[in-house]
């Protein structure tokens, strides 16, 4: 049996040195105060996320620049980061057509996204979002429906929350719409374990063109430990902010991979000018899924 080896590298350290920007997002129409709100400083891999109160705090110089307000449910805004000491989120407006909904009989289950990969990775991977891709197979005709999303996590707190995401595959092959309405923020415990999460009562059905399954780490005050480190040299003393849970990562081999980040997905591929469709290796979420009929 081949033995499984954890490596923990830490590769994002935050520091406050920076400005602070302040506020509050709220609810346009009602006023009540939105947690887990997206936060970025647009084109950068600077971000944050609201508080369960609304709240937020993000580290950054570039007070000129623009934030870019993004969740679930509500419509994107731009803003100045002059401007942000209250930002109003307008509900988004939803047109149902009239579906016919079938329910899981759920007499069949199989896993997907399993990689041979037996040593893993753990990065702290700031802000941005990180996507697994799962490609759509014929035989998933028999068990069209994702029961349940598996996630591997290393975390120092217990109870840490993480937001998992479900997008839609769009022609040019990026990530598109979101497949919930709403937010999908789930806790982990303690420790390096695999997380399993019920994903039955959304009748979710696994698209034709293939599913991007991707994870938000949630930059708010539970998630985070502060250590004191103090330079030798200069005798300096700075405060490192850690944010879990930490995703493990496999090292394998794939064509592609999507990230967002600045407010915006961002694809990586082959740089290789001899053979540009040539697979190239990456660090890919641990993550896979149940499906069932």
């Amino acid at each position: 049996m081949i033995e499984k080896r954890l490596f923990l590298v830490l590769i994002l350290v935050n520091f406050s040195v920076l400005a602070q920007i302040k506020g509050i997002v709220r609810d346009s129409l009602s006023g009540k105060p939105i947690p887990y709100v997206n936060i970025w400083v647009e084109n950068e891999n600077i971000g944050s996320t609201s508080e369960e109160n609304g709240t937020f705090l993000i580290n950054t110089s570039a007070i000129g620049k623009q934030l870019i307000f993004s969740t679930l449910g509500y419509e994107k805004k731009i803003i100045k980061a002059s401007s942000v000491m209250e930002v109003n989120l307008k509900p988004m407006a939803y047109s149902l057509n009239e579906v016919v909904i079938s329910k899981s009989i759920g007499t069949k289950e199989i896993e997907i996204g399993k990689s041979k990969t037996e040593i893993y990775q753990a990065f702290d991977n700031g802000p941005k979002i990180d996507t697994k891709f799962f490609p759509y197979i014929s035989s998933y005709k028999k068990t069209k429906y994702v029961k349940q999303v598996s996630i591997y996590t290393d975390s120092k707190i217990e109870n840490a929350s993480i937001k998992i995401h479900f997008y839609t595959v769009d022609s040019n092959g990026f990530p598109a719409e979101e497949l919930l309405d709403k937010d999908f923020v789930v806790t982990v415990k303690k420790g390096t374990r695999i997380n399993r999460f019920d994903l039955a009562k959304f009748n979710l059905k696994f698209p034709k063109n293939g599913l991007f399954v991707g994870f938000e780490k949630l930059l708010i005050e539970r998630n985070k430990i502060e250590k004191s480190i103090t330079d030798l040299n200069t005798n300096i003393t700075q405060v490192q902010k850690t944010y879990f849970p930490f995703v493990l990562y496999n090292y394998v081999e794939r064509e592609f991979l999507y990230t967002f980040s600045g407010g915006k997905w961002n694809k990586q591929t082959n740089q290789n000018e001899r053979d540009p469709s040539a697979k190239m290796m990456i660090n890919e979420p641990v993550i896979t899924l149940i499906l069932s009929n």
